[in-house]
């Protein structure tokens, strides 16, 4: 017997229509997700097939408080034993966020796979069928279990931390920069060679008992002649701040001295794609460094931590750990 792999649409430039063979100008989150099975019915022969609508939007219109519900959704139905995966349809232009939050967040070792893609359902060569037959075949596999959090996109398997979106318009948008794939997908055979080592999924400490929404924190994009009056008024509006720093978390002397006066926590990362952050780069003696997480990703770490009541001491070594 078949076993059954649950794809949770939230909608997307996959679920997309437009002008026909055009891959601009079109209306995401159109189709639903039995819209998008009937396209691919070879996706029947590798697993039994549920799907779930969990909302139909535009990725940009993701929020926390459909994050939980998704990640509630996979918990509760991960634990039917027939159940041996999850596929996650979603926009790309976030979908590296609500990969990292399941991967702090679901509570299941089974494959849970996102995907999408870069063409609408109506352009020429549209790239969501591939993906998303590839992604039920790792989310059906034995081998992707105990992984994270995983993003299947154009025949390659990355984990959910390390993801992101690199093109606005080519097939292989999401990577991982300078830290890679950790598998690849060929006519359905899933191969995978390395796996993650931060603590993710069931090796978390974080819950969603409780929660149906998370504290707001601002992301602060520093450049020249940034005001640091928008640090002052992010921290009276919001529960924490993630700087977006130049190089190794730089940032002018005029933020040092608004960021040395704040009593909500400061996390410091890079708007430079590749590299790391460590507390030795730090200019402020109160801000925690992000090491090598993006600043939408450590935002959403420090939303989960702030969550969980975490203290200012806590913060580095969740940073250090997740």
């Amino acid at each position: 017997m078949k076993q059954t792999v649950v794809i949770l649409a939230t909608g997307g430039t996959i679920a997309g229509i437009g002008e026909e063979g055009k891959t601009a100008g079109y209306q995401p989150g159109t189709l639903t997700a039995d819209d998008l099975i009937r396209t691919i019915p070879e996706i029947m022969e590798l697993a039994e097939i549920e799907t779930i609508q969990i909302c139909n939007i535009n990725s940009d219109d993701m929020t926390s408080e459909i994050w939980i519900d998704l990640a509630n959704t996979i918990n509760r139905m991960a634990e039917r034993p027939e159940v041996a995966g999850f596929v996650v349809t979603h926009g790309t232009d976030t979908m590296e966020e609500t990969a990292y939050f399941l991967n702090l967040t679901v509570k299941t070792d089974k494959p849970v796979v996102l995907t999408g893609s870069i063409r609408p359902s109506t352009a020429i060569s549209a790239d969501g069928p591939i993906n998303m037959y590839d992604a039920v075949c790792v989310a059906s596999s034995e081998e992707a279990k105990g992984h994270g959090v995983l993003v299947v996109f154009s025949d390659r398997i990355f984990s959910a931390r390390s993801v992101s979106k690199a093109s606005t318009y080519h097939v292989t948008a999401l990577s991982s920069g300078e830290l890679g794939a950790i598998g690849v997908i060929r006519d359905g055979k899933v191969f995978i060679y390395e796996t993650p080592t931060r603590l993710h999924t069931v090796s978390t400490e974080f819950s969603l008992t409780g929660l149906d929404t998370l504290p707001k924190v601002a992301v602060i994009y520093f450049s020249v002649d940034s005001d640091p009056e928008i640090i002052r008024y992010a921290a009276e509006h919001t529960e924490g701040i993630v700087i977006a720093g130049a190089g190794a978390g730089e940032f002018s002397e005029e933020y040092k001295k608004v960021i040395d006066r704040l009593s909500v926590p400061v996390v410091v990362s890079s708007r430079v794609d590749n590299g790391i952050i460590v507390p030795e780069n730090l200019l402020c003696r109160n801000t925690v460094a992000a090491n090598n997480l993006s600043p939408q990703k450590a935002a959403i770490l420090l939303r989960l931590a702030i969550a969980k009541g975490a203290k200012a001491e806590d913060l580095q070594r969740m940073f250090d750990q997740y």
